[in-house]
């Protein structure tokens, strides 16, 4: 196929652009395999350069009238951009629309711009082998403790993990593959971080139990060696007893108490997350057209707020990852997290642990190897989950948001303890955009499995390359950042928590002056030593006050734990 089949009308004179905070632009558009690109004579204008992958929904409005002569093209971009393309011819209008909708739905990863993209700037670093589990695990490996398997290399094992696991130095492969067939799509219990007082955060996937409680001694053994003699850790189910019940009846479930005597079970309500049912995603399509209401009310405006329910989400999650954080570091005891699948919730609440727990993933650095650990290499399949959003017709249950409320978790963070952080949240902007659309293969695919038989390494450009070079990286350094090794204790409060404006609104609300200020300001912080010294004393000033709602928040998560030991 190429792509010259599927585009009727490749260029166009008279089409008005309509775009957020611009005047209409009357000018020549030109539709090739990937891009949309309008372009005009006039001086000062800036031309449009859409990926059409960037196209979650196009939607066609003919001009009224009793005789119909051409209309209007509605775009909804996936950074949740509204362009409206008006053309006056009706077969012309009508090629436009058909060449859009064909480009917009292709299918297969490797018809996308990644694969076609040669970046125009020397790879100072491949971004594809900058965060290998063997590098990142190091310091764990070289103790007697941990070891590198590569039980796994051909995928076998399990299609959904890399093909390099860190695993119990006690346990050999033999006894990983049984236990993997205890567990769903083949997650066992496998190492996502080591806390400095020795506990140990694992991840995995539902047992399988086949309404029989059938037990897996290897599954029993891998969780028990990490916990060693005489010690007690907790399982972190995401689901609620309702939903686990209905996963038993599908042959899933959770672990058989009398066989996991060492492990407490807690079970945190978080069933819109790991239900792949649509249902977040459309509790987020709720929250963007309450944005896009212009005409709402104060009092509507509030009310489809709640309504959404993302906030809660945000709780929600929060909640659940600072109770983890917890047994970790208050109790000093392992945890394993998991749902049903493994894909979603897990690695949510693992992630965001990590960061609450983790100076390291507060920094770039450390964020790109977050995502790489907890979300690529760990199977979560961003090509399927991220295919569409939230205005797309003919979105399935399996488009999900879940990425972008992580990142979202990441900004409430952010929010309450800015100057822990290494990074601004214009990073977590940029990031959110590349999930979805972009010119690299770094989220291209569903898994490690899906991106070798792709060929990405060698095929496409990694995003970390890019980002990381020094004139782009730059741009997204907090200047008010102080390293900061101790643990950061979100308030969870609902009062404490606040909608993303920077991304959900920035075009609904111009926020070109509120840039020019940042801007100025990190300026003057960076040339300043002193006023960047006043900058981090008022921080820490608002730091002690947050400490008291922080401490509330404390004092109801250790009752909510209490009630399990």
């Amino acid at each position: 196929m190429e792509f010259a089949d599927l585009i009727t009308t490749p260029k166009l004179d008279g089409v008005i652009l309509h775009s957020p905070f611009h005047d209409p632009i009357d000018g020549t558009l030109c539709i090739t395999g990937h891009h949309l690109i309008l372009s005009t004579r006039k001086d000062n204008v800036q031309e449009l350069w859409l990926l059409i992958q960037a196209i979650d929904s196009i939607e066609k409005k003919p001009t009224s009238g009793p005789v119909q002569n051409g209309g209007t093209i509605v775009l909804k971009c996936k950074d949740f951009r509204h362009l409206q393309l008006d053309i006056a011819n009706t077969q012309d209008y009508h090629n436009v629309y058909t060449s859009i909708e064909r480009l917009s739905n292709l299918q297969k990863p490797e018809l996308s711009y990644a694969f076609f993209y040669r970046p125009m700037y020397n790879i100072l670093e491949d971004g594809f082998t900058l965060f290998r589990p063997e590098t990142e695990f190091a310091k764990l490996l070289a103790t007697d403790e941990w070891r590198i398997s590569h039980i796994n290399k051909n995928y076998t094992v399990s299609k959904t993990y890399s093909s390099v696991l860190i695993v119990p130095k006690c346990i050999d492969d033999n006894t990983i593959v049984t236990a993997a067939s205890f567990r769903e799509g083949g997650r066992f219990p496998i190492l996502s971080y080591r806390h400095e007082n020795g506990a140990v955060l694992l991840r995995s996937s539902q047992p399988l139990l086949n309404n029989n409680n059938k037990r897996s001694r290897a599954d029993e053994k891998i969780l028990n060696a990490v916990l060693g003699p005489n010690k007690k850790g907790y399982i972190i189910d995401t689901r609620s007893p309702n939903l686990v019940s209905h996963s038993k009846s599908k042959g899933g479930g959770t672990e058989p108490d009398g066989h996991y005597t060492q492990w407490k079970k807690i079970f945190k309500n978080l069933d819109k997350l790991v239900k792949c049912d649509g249902s977040l995603l459309d509790h987020f399509s709720r929250l963007m057209e309450a944005c896009y209401d212009k005409q709402i009310s104060t009092d509507k405006w509030l009310s489809r707020l709640e309504n959404s329910h993302w906030l809660t989400h945000v709780q929600n999650l929060l909640s659940t990852a600072c109770l983890v954080a917890q047994c970790l570091d208050k109790d000093g005891a392992s945890v394993l997290v998991h749902g049903s699948s493994g894909l979603d919730a897990t690695l949510l609440v693992t992630s965001i642990a990590q960061v609450i727990l983790n100076p390291d993933c507060r920094t770039v650095r450390g964020l790109q190897a977050l995502i790489e650990r907890e979300w690529l290499q760990a199977g979560h399949p961003f090509q399927t989950r991220h295919s569409k959003f939230c205005y797309s017709t003919s979105r399935t249950k399996n488009q999900q948001p879940t990425f972008l409320l992580f990142l979202d978790c990441i900004h409430q963070l952010h929010n309450q303890f800015a100057s822990s952080f290494e990074f601004t949240t214009q990073l977590l902007i940029v990031i959110f955009e590349n999930s979805y659309y972009s010119n690299f293969g770094t989220f291209v695919g569903n898994s490690e499995f899906d991106r070798q038989e792709l060929k990405l390494s060698e095929g496409t450009t990694s995003f970390w390359s890019y980002l990381n070079r020094p004139d782009v990286i730059t741009n997204f350094l907090n200047p008010i950042y102080e390293p900061n090794k101790a643990a950061i204790w979100p308030s969870i409060a609902p009062v404490s928590l606040v909608l993303w404006n920077e991304l959900y609104l920035r075009w609904v609300i111009d926020q070109k002056y509120q840039k020019i200020a940042i801007l100025k300001i990190n300026h003057l912080i960076q040339g300043d030593k002193d006023l960047r010294s006043t900058v981090i004393r008022m921080r820490r000033q608002l730091l002690d006050l947050q400490k008291e709602l922080q401490s509330l928040s404390l004092e109801i998560e250790d009752d909510d734990l209490s009630d399990h030991i």
